[in-house]
């Protein structure tokens, strides 16, 4: 058995909440093992939240759309024509004590920018730096979210979507080991879409901050800057 988070749709300032879920946890690193482990981590969900209609969302969903929504395959493209991976930008924007931000990960395939060792070997992260702007690494999430929301709204099919669903999973994600996931992003991303607040928050980094996190000092903002994902069309 395992304990894994479901990031359910909050229609208040929350935006989202985690229901842990205890379910079946299928071992072994195959499509097919962790498809069944989803399955059953979705089961579990639904048994006391039968209302909610759940996605998975990463490569190893059964679902099309939870496919095409997972960072390693949500793509920004540049103005001049460039491309590159949510989850590239993410491990390409790290600034640590000693190195970065190691700019060449843009364009290298997603699985492969997550594993660069400098990414390990550089000490704690400091900062965030994307296209000329840098970002705090407080709220932990806050760049992560920023980053992927922005870009699914430019994504209109996609985006369109999601706001099928009010539930949401990343079965790689463990929370002991990690602190971003997708699938928050996604909850979060439908909560403001549906509280009217999407075009609100999307105006600026700052204004971002102050919706999804109203609680947090603003006084401890790092930001150079001030815009929407301008990069991307």
């Amino acid at each position: 058995m395992a304990i894994r988070p479901v990031f359910v749709v909050s229609l208040n300032s929350e935006y989202c909440i985690r229901e842990n879920t205890e379910f079946e946890f299928f071992r072994g690193l195959s499509d097919k093992q962790k498809q069944k482990s989803i399955n059953s981590l979705h089961q579990a969900f639904r048994l006391k939240n039968p209302d909610k209609r759940i996605l998975e969302i990463s490569t190893k969903s059964e679902n099309e759309l939870g496919v095409q929504l997972s960072a390693f395959n949500l793509i920004i493209k540049t103005k001049q024509g460039k491309e590159f991976s949510v989850e590239s930008a993410f491990q390409a924007s790290k600034v640590f004590e000693r190195g970065g931000p190691y700019k060449e990960l843009l364009y290298v395939p997603s699985k492969i920018a997550k594993k660069d060792e400098r990414l390990k070997n550089s000490g704690r992260i400091v900062a965030f730096e994307l296209n000329n702007r840098r970002f705090t690494t407080e709220p932990k999430t806050y760049f992560y979210n920023w980053l992927y929301i922005n870009t699914l709204s430019l994504h209109s099919d996609l985006a369109e979507q999601i706001l099928e669903y009010t539930a949401f999973t990343d079965i790689s994600f463990n929370p002991q080991k990690s602190i971003n996931c997708q699938a928050e992003a996604a909850a979060i991303y439908v909560s403001l879409h549906k509280q009217g607040l999407l075009e609100e928050a999307l105006q600026d980094e700052k204004t971002f901050l102050n919706t999804v996190y109203p609680t947090y000092k603003e006084n401890h903002l790092i930001i150079d800057g001030g815009t929407q994902l301008s990069f991307i069309e």
